[in-house]
């Protein structure tokens, strides 16, 4: 592919530029969520290529080692002494953050965190790069306490936002379209595609996860999330029964956890009666990862993302789908319909609009082949080692003061969009 011939020189040269990166984020692993999950690909991507990087985080579970090593990766957890909602309060977290920051060359800060603009200060005042790598809007459950936090946190994003010297997002879509990311558009915007992995897994592996979960002669519908307010799981269980009339033999197979999610207690109530109603039909697997999580993909004949909110900015289990030619059913949230959108590899329905959505699923179940693409070019484009090159070019041009906002789509882009359509070509052709 010519974007990877294209970095790779860049990449042998910055080999010679080797760099400390404290990267901050409020969870990190083995927290699942798609911000955690991102952080951790690019950490262990830039280890691979020879930096030395921090982790920065709360020990949300006291049982979770304070210092630890995972991948190359090193990880500091600081001690929550209490909660407020979602978020954590570390008395612990300042001083360490100073410490930090003082030996690292470059400081890198995922948001929604309620701590970032202490931490874009310290930055400052060391005249130390700042990049904030900004991954969704806040928007917790309904409620007066839940409300003030959002603002809360939405002041503290804009400080930090005013102190970064770059912000970076997903997608000039989602960047356009969020109020956060709009006001640096033209000033210190800068996209950079997510990074995208799965662990191998064999035929037997996969041929053992399709035989345990009984799902011989049945299509399959594929759902990753936790259970959320925001995920938009009533969605799909509302298309279901439009569903099962086209195609009675269909399961769900919802991946990802379901019990003990912060400040989602009264939704799980809610939501989880109706999913036990439907039996067998939907099983709700927990959390899975490695091997086991790609077997999943693999028995899928389509997978959906129905979320409701900002609070989905991209999904990157659309690209994990995809890299095992599976199409995606998903919502026209902005950037969350972005990998529909440039594959052609799905379809894309109104939020909320469980009509849209059963419509969309039968439609792909009833011609899957349709739907497929190049899942080698979907792979490559999303490839860790290739996000960590962006961003090591956005950390020296930063150095360097040569940095300029970057809100043009990137070239690999491009490449997905020229494969869409040569299909779509095809087909009219035929």
């Amino acid at each position: 592919m010519e974007i990877i011939k294209s970095v790779f020189p860049y990449y042998l040269c910055l080999k010679k530029q080797l760099m400390k990166i404290l990267e901050v984020l409020t969870y990190y692993r083995p927290w699942i969520s798609g911000l955690t999950i991102y952080v951790e690909r690019l950490s262990k991507a830039l280890v691979a290529q020879g930096h030395d990087v921090t982790v920065l985080t709360a020990q949300y579970d006291p049982s979770l080692p304070r210092y630890d090593v995972i991948d190359g990766v090193k990880i500091i957890r600081v001690p929550v002494a209490m909660r407020v909602s979602k978020g954590v309060i570390m008395p612990e977290f300042g001083p360490m953050a100073w410490k930090l920051s003082r030996d690292a060359d470059v400081i890198h800060l995922h948001l929604p965190q309620f701590d970032a603009p202490g931490v874009a200060l310290r930055g400052r005042l060391m005249n130390k790069p700042v990049v904030l790598t900004y991954h969704c809007d806040l928007q917790l459950p309904p409620g007066a306490f839940n409300q003030l936090v959002n603002r809360v946190v939405l002041t503290m994003n804009n400080l930090a936002g005013l102190l970064a010297d770059a912000v970076v997002t997903y997608t000039r879509d989602y960047g356009t379209h969020s109020p956060f990311l709009a006001q640096y558009l033209d000033k210190k915007l800068y996209i950079i595609p997510p990074p995208v992995t799965l662990a191998p897994c064999s035929v037997a592996e996969a041929a053992q996860f399709y035989n345990q979960h009984q799902l011989n002669g049945h299509e399959v519908i594929g759902f990753v999330s936790r259970l959320a307010t925001e995920k938009g799981v009533e969605v799909l269980l509302k298309a279901l029964p439009k569903i099962w009339q086209e195609f009675s033999n269909v399961r769900v197979l919802h991946a990802g956890p379901y019990k003990d999610i912060l400040g989602e207690e009264a939704y799980r109530k809610r939501v989880l009666p109706v999913i036990e109603s439907y039996g067998d039909k939907y099983q709700l697997l927990g959390p899975i990862e490695g091997a086991e999580l790609t077997a999943f993909y693999k028995s899928l004949d389509v997978l959906t993302i129905p979320s409701l909110n900002s609070t989905e900015s991209f999904g990157l289990v659309q690209i994990e789908a995809m890299r095992n030619n599976v199409p995606v059913a998903a919502c026209a949230l902005p950037g969350v319909r972005q990998p529909v959108t440039m594959t052609g590899m799905g379809a894309v329905t109104a939020v909320g609009d469980h009509e849209a959505l059963a419509d969309a699923i039968i439609d792909i179940l009833r011609d899957k082949k349709k739907y497929q693409r190049d899942s080698e070019l979907i792979k490559q484009s999303f490839d860790p080692m290739q996000t960590a090159v962006e961003y090591i070019k956005l950390f020296n041009d930063l150095r360097r003061g040569t940095f300029a906002p970057k809100t043009t789509e990137p070239p690999v882009y491009d490449e997905l969009r020229a494969m869409r359509d040569a299909y779509v070509n095809k087909e009219i052709s035929a």
